[in-house]
């Protein structure tokens, strides 16, 4: 007795049989068993980033709530790089600061970490007085982690500093560089440089100086 193989449609005699709840398919070799297993179990997408048609297990969609899926790791993180408003990595320095500065200038709109002023992640932006502040650590400085990577932040460093420009958004860079473990009371002279140029900017605005003392 002749079979047709239910994967690759070839003529056989000796079945590779699999059976289900719901229904019993044949096969000729257990190659096509493994290829009938990995169709069913499986749905086919298209990388968010490059496009690229790709083959998911059906666990993976339930379990991803963005709807989103990436052919490689890759892909992935350019993505996410290139659409979140939003930075990850937050020092406790930044922290501190984004919590005295919001209780000393209530009124003050403030964006901490965020990309969607320059496509860049800038750690303190206040848009209405077009003002933003990088704390720049000892790798932005020293090779801590290899000259390659020390070059490529410093690059990232100008072309941040270059969109600030063509932004007209005045960048203030503060090198926190000789803060090796943060410490509050070592933390106060930042604060205090943030303060003092928010004071200038904000009497040139004609904006309600600060009302808390921190």
């Amino acid at each position: 007795m002749e079979y047709v193989c239910a994967v690759c449609n070839k003529n056989f005699k000796r079945p590779q049989i699999k059976r289900k709840k719901q229904f019993t398919f044949v096969a000729c070799s257990t190659l096509c068993v493994s290829k009938h297993k990995t169709k069913i179990g499986t749905f086919e997408s298209k990388c968010k980033q490059c496009k690229k048609t790709i083959r998911k297990r059906k666990v993976e969609k339930k379990k991803n709530k963005s709807g989103n899926f990436f052919c490689s790791k890759s892909c992935a993180a350019k993505y996410n790089n290139s659409h979140k408003t939003q930075g990850i990595k937050v020092s406790k320095l930044e922290k501190w600061l984004a919590t005295k500065l919001q209780k000393t200038y209530p009124h003050l709109e403030f964006h901490f970490n965020r990309k969607d002023a320059i496509n860049s992640e800038l750690d303190i932006y206040i848009p209405s007085l077009k003002l933003a502040f990088e704390l720049n650590g000892i790798f932005h400085y020293e090779p801590i982690f290899g000259p390659e990577k020390l070059s490529q932040i410093q690059n990232n460093d100008n072309r941040k500093f270059q969109a600030c420009l063509e932004n007209e958004i005045e960048l203030c860079i503060i090198d926190t560089s000789s803060m090796k473990y943060f410490k509050e009371i070592n933390a106060g002279k930042y604060l205090q440089y943030v303060k003092n140029i928010l004071s200038i900017k904000m009497d040139v605005a004609g904006l309600e100086p600060a009302t808390n003392a921190v």
